[in-house]
């Protein structure tokens, strides 16, 4: 069975694969990337049993194109900032911070990627403050042509050490490795503002159905949990 998988879930992944395969001893390869730029390359008639997306619209396309058997969401996560430690003044919050018009704010590509367009749907929660945010925002990572994360490395551990950006807005399933790095600082959003990332797969063929049932199972469930996913 060959897996296409949206990049953030690349470390909760193999411990689900291993679950997975303890149970039913099938052969999986898996390939992990902006998922957006993964629906693509199944469209494009790349050989895919089972597409894992940081959003639901992706597999949806896939099977309103008649590309898949089914689709299901399997979990949700958050968006939270990551900021370089010692910019952090006394009583900053992470709106402090994202409307500091000094701070570069770095986000992943939307369109791309879909922590592109979650930060995109963030920007217009908070209004006119937003607006402002939203033209200075660069996006780095997650699209075509922008740079590509070391193997091994977080990202907004990466870009912010190497001083591509000062505030890095990603998902929080990443905070508690994150809060490791000294030089880092991982600040909250808070509801009504900080949007529900939803995950969601589309079964594309018949060898995908055991993995799709796993991954809605209990146990599935609480490996995802363990690493940061709701």
């Amino acid at each position: 069975m060959h897996i296409l998988a949206a990049g953030s879930l690349r470390a909760v992944w193999r411990p689900l694969i291993a679950c997975f395969q303890a149970q039913e001893r099938q052969d999986i390869s898996c390939d992990y990337g902006p998922a957006g730029l993964l629906r693509e390359r199944i469209e494009a008639g790349e050989p895919c049993d089972f597409f894992a997306s940081a959003n639901l619209a992706h597999p949806q396309a896939l099977l309103d194109a008649g590309r898949a058997l089914f689709v299901a969401p399997f979990t949700t996560n958050r968006l939270c900032l990551c900021v370089r430690e010692d910019l952090v003044r006394a009583g900053d919050d992470w709106l402090a911070l994202l409307t500091r018009p000094t701070l570069r704010i770095g986000t992943s590509t939307a369109g791309c990627d879909p922590s592109g367009d979650y930060t995109q749907q963030l920007f217009s929660r908070m209004g006119e403050a937003g607006e402002r945010v939203r033209e200075r925002a660069v996006a780095l990572i997650g699209g075509r042509e922008t740079l590509a994360i070391p193997a091994g490395r977080l990202a907004a551990e990466w870009l912010i050490n190497n001083d591509y950006t000062d505030v890095f807005i990603g998902y929080a399933s990443y905070a508690p490795r994150l809060r490791e790095v000294a030089t880092l600082k991982i600040l909250a959003i808070p509801e009504p503002y900080n949007p529900v990332v939803q995950y969601a797969f589309a079964c594309l063929s018949e060898r995908g159905k055991p993995f799709s049932d796993f991954l809605l199972s209990p146990q599935a469930g609480a490996i995802l949990r363990q690493h940061g996913f709701r």
